[in-house]
């Protein structure tokens, strides 16, 4: 298992991307959330197997949503995500 932090910035809020996240999540045995954080980048937190992880990570990198990534910063997490399937926060 793996969990990481994910960093995205650019034209990443205010289009829809947190809705696409979660909904490409649903394809994978991935559990964790996505929100939006007040510097305008939007953060996400996922648990799961690594190819798992590894595979959701590439298709929101490859998918619909890449033109409007300009950076993406991973970062592994100590402890899992808790969540319960994927979830959008609005904290």
């Amino acid at each position: 298992m793996v969990s990481l932090q994910v960093l995205y910035e650019g034209n990443v809020q205010g289009v829809g991307f947190r809705w696409s996240v979660r909904d490409a999540a649903k394809g994978f045995d991935v559990t964790g959330w996505v929100r939006n954080l007040r510097d305008g980048r939007v953060e996400l937190q996922v648990t799961g197997e690594e190819n798992e992880v590894r595979a959701f990570l590439d298709r929101i990198a490859q998918g619909e949503l890449h033109s409007l990534i300009h950076t993406q910063t991973e970062n592994k997490l100590e402890k899992p995500v808790t969540a319960r399937g994927f979830e959008i926060r609005h904290d």
